[in-house]
């Protein structure tokens, strides 16, 4: 969430915020309601002095033996005005409050301006494979092998589920063990296991509401969402905390499913793992001194990308331009890897900076130094990958002409076999 301050001091630079990211808030309504705001405020300040006035006046003319009375009217007047503008004020403040959780965290000035086409490849990493047969799709490969079961998940749960299977929930198993290890032995991450149901205002912290709650499964007798990634519950571990500047970075790793209806993406990628309402994912979550928090989304980048490195999987990193880039983000780095049978680039990653924007609405702040003034911290999260698209470009690249798939040598210790077959 923007400062009120922040936006009342730069409104073309909000406005643009919000015109490139494509969002739909009134900026110039909310300035309007500031300046009512203050207006009211001042009326109230001006009362009360009235208010402390009558109060003397009273206390003279009670002391004096004289007759308070008409005094006493006129401060039972001003109090009954002074309450009628408090709730004036409560109103613009709230109908103020509604406006500014609309408005976008803004962009960084190194992020592109436009929409999808616009975003920068700025690093490639690996070969892509050269096979001497054309590879099956993953769906395919899978089905052969029985390591997903397509249609069994779609008849329990419906369609965009999934059932692993064998060597299929071996490999998702594996996977998650893998980077886990990875992000807590090479790069000092604390592992999370958290709940995977969180609190509306856990919600609202992250960014995921209001906006998006029609993509989230809601329990609607509890009032409580499914997570649509770890991000949310782990960001939340230190919502309404001071931490200890001496601590930070703090540096988090956790494993969850995630759970996203996909409302309005009905029609795009439905074969196999391509688009799932519940996926796999490990995600890696930083709070940050402000100084900071640039340098740590390169570390942050850097260790998503370690995973595909350790697993020899080719894969770009584009720098997302603003009408692609999430409500809260500041700057976000996504990950492709290849997937030679589907010939295609997969985001398996995005690795962003929100800057305090999360802070702000989860109230996280941090002192520099004992009895130092509370400052916001800065929160960073990547994934650190989500596993289906992972899946994907191990079962397509990683295929043999006799129908099997290599596992990549960084699993074999974890997954006990060579080759699935």
């Amino acid at each position: 969430m923007l400062d009120l301050k922040f936006i009342r001091e730069n409104p073309d630079a909000v406005r643009k915020a919000v015109a490139d990211k494509r969002e739909k808030a009134d900026v110039d309504a909310l300035l309007e309601l500031d300046v009512k705001r203050r207006e009211m405020i001042g009326k109230v300040e001006s009362a009360r002095a009235e208010q402390n006035k009558a109060t003397q006046k009273i206390a003279q003319m009670k002391k004096a033996g004289e007759d308070a009375s008409p005094a006493i009217a006129e401060m039972r007047r001003l109090s009954d005005s002074i309450k009628e503008m408090n709730d004036q004020l409560k109103e613009i403040e709230a109908q103020i409050y509604e406006l500014q959780i609309r408005i976008p965290n803004i962009p960084d000035a190194s992020v592109p301006v436009g929409g999808e086409q616009d975003n920068e490849v700025v690093k490639t990493w690996g070969e892509l494979p050269e096979q001497d047969f054309q590879p099956l799709p993953h769906y395919e490969i899978a089905e052969k092998l029985g390591l997903i079961d397509f249609a069994r998940a779609s008849r329990m749960s419906g369609s965009f589920f999934v059932s692993y299977r064998g060597l299929g929930a071996k490999l998702e198993r594996a996977l998650i063990n893998f980077m886990i290890d990875m992000h807590v032995e090479k790069h000092g991450y604390t592992e999370i296991f958290p709940p995977f149901v969180v609190k509306r205002e856990a919600m609202f912290a992250t960014g995921q509401l209001p906006k998006l709650e029609e993509d989230m499964y809601h329990c609607e007798l509890d009032d409580l969402f499914l997570i649509p990634t770890a991000e949310v519950p782990v960001t939340n571990l230190h919502r309404e905390e001071i931490v200890d500047g001496n601590a930070l970075p703090i540096k988090y790793t956790a494993y969850t499913p995630c759970f996203r209806r996909e409302a309005g993406a009905y029609g795009k990628d439905t074969r196999g793992l391509m688009r799932i309402h519940q996926f796999n994912k490990v995600e890696m979550v930083k709070f940050v001194r402000p100084e900071d928090s640039w340098d740590e989304l390169e570390l942050l980048l850097q260790n998503a990308e370690d995973v595909l490195q350790a697993l020899d999987l080719p894969y770009r990193v584009l720098t997302l331009a603003t009408g692609d880039l999430s409500f809260a983000a500041a700057k976000c780095y996504d990950i492709e890897v290849y997937a030679k049978g589907l010939d295609k680039w997969l985001e398996v990653s995005s690795c962003s900076n929100f800057l305090d924007f999360q802070a702000r609405r989860a109230n996280i702040r941090f002192r520099r130094e004992k009895g130092g003034k509370p400052e916001f911290v800065h929160t960073l999260n990547g994934s650190g990958l989500a596993l289906p698209r992972t899946v994907i470009a191990i079962m397509e690249n990683y295929q043999t002409d006799e129908g099997t798939i290599v596992v990549p040598p960084a699993l074999r210790p974890y997954m006990g076999v060579d080759i699935i077959k």
